[in-house]
């Protein structure tokens, strides 16, 4: 389809022409004041007034980075899927974290009719506060990465919230996270193929592929420690001080200065498994994202990450994230999914 002829996988010092500031998200939560209540001195009901007939609608256009957004109606998705959204989006606070999730379709596989491959998950264990998180990317190589997606995240965020609760807020076998997320992937493609026995490593990754960012974040006294794995392309970002810095994970960059888009995902499981771990100060906020956002982007320095510093440096309500998540930028049009974390309270210090 000719809709996205030519496809952008950099970002950052390569650019070479200026890009002007993407403009502020509009302001969908105004309300006007409250005028004088009844007689009995009852409170008046706050309410605005109805806009103008397409107004609204006016408001909720996609936030254009750079170019021009297409002008299209999405295709439903195909394939067999008795329903899968184009967009999902949550959100809540816990005593010591703020939580927003969303993952988006992109808009080349909303041109195409192809259903969102990305996924997310999260959960709150009560006694510990620790909150657990996976983001997962389906490959599109496969032949079901939407599944793939949405298995990796919910197996991973069960067994997350499995071992806080176990060990006093902290995740304590990496190696037994993973290899749960492999075999729920395993035993789904059996399912799937109608087989008797497991199918192979190998063709279970044809049919169910997926990347995967999966840790928790734990309050502690000395801050709010995030600890994680990450499997594949998805990766992590902070902002901080007004700025974005890459922290885990994302395309790395091949020998003609390019971006990279091999990745080996689950559920195939890396040998040199190593958690990443990282205290998130009060004033900054944690990203945990796909490609779709990662790769626009970038290094942090381009015009995407001007806009995540001025619309994400606070928690937004849940419908405003999605929306500043679907973000047009031309040439950018894949899925896009992420999780933002703002520890409660307090200035950030230096970065680490």
């Amino acid at each position: 389809m000719a809709l996205f002829p030519h496809r952008r996988s950099e970002d950052g010092p390569k650019e070479r022409r200026r890009v002007p500031p993407p403009a502020p998200a509009p302001d969908l939560y105004r309300k006007e004041p409250a005028g004088p209540g009844p007689a009995d001195g009852t409170p008046a009901a706050v309410t605005a007034p109805a806009p103008p007939r397409g107004e609204l609608a006016d408001d909720w256009r996609p936030i254009s980075v750079d170019g021009a957004v297409p002008a299209f109606d999405p295709r439903p998705p195909t394939g067999g899927l008795s329903y899968r959204p184009d967009t999902v989006c949550d959100g809540w606070s816990t005593g010591e974290l703020d939580l927003r999730l969303a993952s988006v379709r992109g808009y080349a596989h909303r041109a195409e009719g192809r259903p969102r491959e990305d996924d997310a998950a999260a959960a709150w264990d009560e006694l510990t506060g620790a909150v657990v998180f996976a983001v997962a990317d389906g490959v599109s190589d496969a032949r079901e990465p939407h599944i793939g997606s949405q298995l990796a995240c919910r197996s991973a965020v069960d067994e997350l919230l499995a071992q806080v609760r176990a060990s006093g807020g902290f995740v304590t076998d990496w190696h037994k996270l993973l290899g749960t997320v492999h075999w729920q992937l395993v035993e789904q493609a059996r399912r799937i193929l109608h087989t008797p026995d497991n199918p192979s490593v190998d063709d279970t990754a044809a049919l169910l592929a997926t990347t995967l960012v999966a840790g928790a974040a734990t309050p502690t006294p000395e801050g709010v420690r995030v600890t994680l794995v990450s499997v594949g392309d998805s990766g992590v970002w902070v902002i901080k001080n007004q700025e974005v810095y890459p922290l885990k994970g994302g395309k790395s960059f091949g020998a003609d200065g390019l971006l990279s888009s091999a990745v080996r995902p689950m559920p195939y499981v890396p040998a040199d498994l190593g958690p990443f771990e990282y205290l998130l100060d009060p004033g900054s906020v944690l990203l945990v994202g796909t490609d779709g956002f990662g790769d626009p982007v970038g290094d942090g320095r381009g015009a995407v990450a001007r806009l995540c510093v001025q619309e994400l440096s606070r928690p937004l309500p849940p419908l405003a994230f999605a929306y500043t998540l679907d973000f047009y930028r031309e040439t950018f049009d894949d899925d896009r999914t992420l999780v933002a974390l703002w520890p409660r309270g307090g200035a950030s210090g230096a970065v680490r």
